[in-house]
């Protein structure tokens, strides 16, 4: 019964596994290193067995685009990752998470996260235009998978979406006879540079937004996926090895790792299911197999996952708990910080939520 189990804990390990690689070929196409982001995975796995967290961390698709479309250039993106990570540090070990989200309420937090939804979505019809067989065809079976596998099996919808279109669009890049992995560069095992960060507006404003982001995300993940293990979820916990993770991982050149909606939080231990899960990660990042894997997959054939995780999950998901708010001018305060978010980032989106509701606060005015 015993093997049976841990049997179910590895496969459930090896779905994330599936799940994460195609996103971290995602975080290779910024100019994150693979190598040292394993740094990252380690920090998450030993933090989650010491603390018994059943939340791992692993490539989340939201930070990486955020980053990688705020920051001007690889220094500034490694920056804003670094001072993003040690702000989250921060507010786990002081314990303000939770101040600063019961501040803000849950309609600012859910529609900050449905506005980065509309950001994936942009940025996934950019990949379709830069390679419109390989974006279509991701988008299009991206759409077909997730709809029959979310009718069928909707706890892994999403691993099955993702595997599915990129192994789908990387055929369909191959039979047209497509150049495949240019942008991939190899790394040498093991090989890490100390990365010298910078400070400027962009990355300011850039380690404040994928804080914000980094609040919603961790409570909102990390809580489904405690609720899968029927655990009690310490948010506290996951912000401080998440922000340390970021910032050990940005220091050498890697990207970022987040809390993400993890399926080993249904395998019968879901605590070394996950430790498994990141063991396995930081292994194939160490000895430098993603930008060989890239190599064989178009960058492009991401899209269809972005596209389904912003329109299929975190727009409908996020919108309707942002407009469900009974409190006074809800609905505008979701709406404006929604639309500053899609427009702007995270930051600004709930910095404009926060405002408006203080004004409607002040004044007693009702939408």
């Amino acid at each position: 019964m015993l093997i049976l189990e841990v049997i179910q804990d590895i496969l459930a390990a090896i779905g994330v596994v599936l799940n994460g690689i195609p996103q971290g070929l995602l975080a290779l196409t910024y100019g994150f290193a693979s190598v040292p982001t394993g740094l990252g995975f380690v920090v998450g796995a030993v933090a989650c067995g010491a603390l018994g967290s059943v939340a791992p961390i692993s490539f989340q698709a939201e930070t990486i685009v955020l980053a990688g479309n705020m920051g001007k250039d690889r220094r500034d993106r490694l920056s804003m990752i670094l001072f993003g990570g040690v702000i989250m540090v921060i507010l786990g070990l002081t314990g303000t998470l939770s101040a600063i989200t019961a501040f803000a309420g849950d309609a600012i937090v859910h529609a900050m996260m449905a506005g980065v939804g509309f950001m994936l979505v942009k940025v996934a019809f950019g990949m379709v235009k830069e390679n419109r067989l390989v974006g279509w065809v991701s988008v299009a079976s991206a759409v077909i998978i997730y709809l029959v596998s979310k009718a069928l099996d909707p706890s892994n919808a999403l691993v099955y979406t993702i595997v599915g279109s990129l192994i789908i669009s990387s055929i369909a890049a191959k039979v047209a006879k497509q150049e495949l992995g240019a942008d991939a560069v190899s790394e040498k095992m093991f090989r890490l540079k100390l990365e010298k960060p910078t400070v400027n507006f962009t990355v300011i404003r850039g380690a404040l937004s994928l804080a914000c982001l980094t609040i919603g995300a961790n409570i909102a993940f990390g809580n489904i996926t405690g609720g899968m293990a029927n655990a009690n979820m310490n948010v506290d916990h996951l912000t401080v090895y998440s922000g340390l993770a970021d910032a050990v991982s940005s220091l050498f050149g890697g990207g970022p790792v987040e809390a993400i909606i993890s399926a080993t939080g249904a395998a019968p231990h879901a605590v070394w299911s996950g430790v498994i899960m990141m063991a396995i990660m930081a292994l194939i990042l160490f000895f430098g197999l993603l930008p060989k894997i890239g190599k064989f997959v178009p960058s492009q054939s991401i899209a269809g996952f972005l596209f389904i995780l912003g329109a299929f999950v975190t727009i409908p998901g996020d919108g309707a708990a942002a407009f469900a708010t009974a409190e006074a001018g809800g609905s505008v305060i979701a709406a404006v910080t929604m639309s500053v978010t899609a427009v702007f980032d995270p930051f600004f989106g709930m910095l404009a939520g926060i405002v408006l509701k203080l004004l409607i606060g002040w004044t007693g005015l009702a939408f």
